[in-house]
């Protein structure tokens, strides 16, 4: 699927420090693009030294931006004169205090404040959202439950709340509001990419989501006695970044679009791994029995409920990512060379002990 990079015309990116915005900046910098990149604080080089790296090496450049997700109208300035937005940021956490101010809150209210800003700004012509699977589906047995007996962009998540599978909640919550905003005007489009679990490097070099406590759970001895039985989608993060790109400069490209490679058990994430590391590192060998995570899962962590055990554990995820290959043209990466590119990167930071 052929597509041309407008480099005559600037893009915002929201959330610009985060895991799949640092490689969407990277490759429209990279082909010349000038990127506005909205972060909580500029002046904060541990977190954007990567950005002005980007920058310096050209051809494109980066202008940071202070801007909060909660804050109305924070995102005016960093819009002024762009043509297309990405909308990134929204947290992605495993641990929480408060699931309706640390998730649903700032992932809503973003959404909301974000596309206030573009129905203000005149020169805005199309808005990329990054969704989630989790706005598709709520738990993984919610995939034998659909006629075809698999998910895809024609699906929403209707099982998820505020107190069960509360991040997925957040998704599609936000995702909703989008399609709602959109209405009623034709001045701007949106396109939504739903990615499932997003594995690989960072630009910055440093750890920055939740796959990468999953990741480092794996590799650090926490899962040495075995994993839990759970099933999702996985895609490459330089893959996720790529759909965000064509899904910007295809002009025909419209809706959703489920992004992932294949469907992979932690068990089999942890095998791919451990071809090349598991003699140095204590990745697991087996799979946890049921019975057990749902006697003693929500006692190790607070936030994983016997409910989402039962919906999850031993249902495999079956999604469907043809209209990203058709419409897109995602050609997708090796999810062994991406699990084995994200590993080392958390060995040179540090994160792991040897056996």
């Amino acid at each position: 699927m052929k597509y041309n990079i407008d480099t005559k015309q600037k893009v915002l990116v929201t959330g610009a420090t985060g895991f799949v915005a640092g490689w969407i900046v990277k490759r429209l910098v990279e082909a010349g693009v000038c990127v506005h990149a909205a972060v909580r604080d500029p002046e904060n080089e541990v977190k954007v030294a990567h950005l002005k790296q980007l920058s310096e090496k050209g051809p494109g450049s980066v202008v940071l931006f202070k801007a909060d997700l909660t804050e109305a109208g924070s995102y005016g300035k960093a819009m002024e004169g762009c043509a297309t937005v990405f909308h990134t940021a929204s947290p992605f956490i495993l641990k929480f205090n408060n699931a309706q101010t640390d998730l649903i809150v700032p992932a809503l209210a973003g959404t909301k404040n974000v596309l206030a800003s573009v129905n203000a700004t005149s020169s805005i012509q199309r808005v990329i959202l990054t969704s989630s699977v989790a706005a598709i589906y709520g738990d993984t047995i919610d995939c034998v439950n659909t006629p075809s007996g698999k998910v895809s962009e024609d699906d929403w998540n209707t099982t998820s709340s505020a107190t069960h599978q509360p991040y997925s909640y957040s998704k599609t919550l936000a995702e909703r509001a989008a399609w709602k905003m959109v209405e009623g005007q034709d001045k701007w489009t949106l396109v939504v990419i739903n990615p499932a679990l997003v594995i690989g490097p960072s630009v910055s070099g440093k750890s920055t989501s939740a796959s990468h406590d999953i990741v480092r759970q794996l590799g650090d001895g926490s899962m040495k006695a075995g994993v839990p039985s759970l099933s999702m989608g996985m895609v490459d993060v330089r893959d996720v970044a790529d759909a965000h790109i064509r899904a910007a400069y295809i002009k025909k490209a419209t809706g959703r679009y489920t992004v992932f490679n294949e469907a992979q058990s932690l068990l089999e994430l942890a095998s791919l791994l451990k071809q090349k590391y598991g003699a140095t590192y204590p990745l697991p060998s087996k799979e946890l029995p049921k019975w057990l995570v749902w006697l003693v899962g929500p006692i190790i962590l607070k936030t994983l409920s016997r409910k989402m055990i039962s919906l999850n554990m031993g249902h495999k995820y079956v999604g469907d990512n043809a209209k990203s290959i058709d419409k897109l043209g995602v050609n997708y990466s090796s999810l062994k060379a991406s699990a084995e590119a994200m590993f080392q990167q958390m060995i040179d930071e540090g994160e792991f002990h040897k056996k």
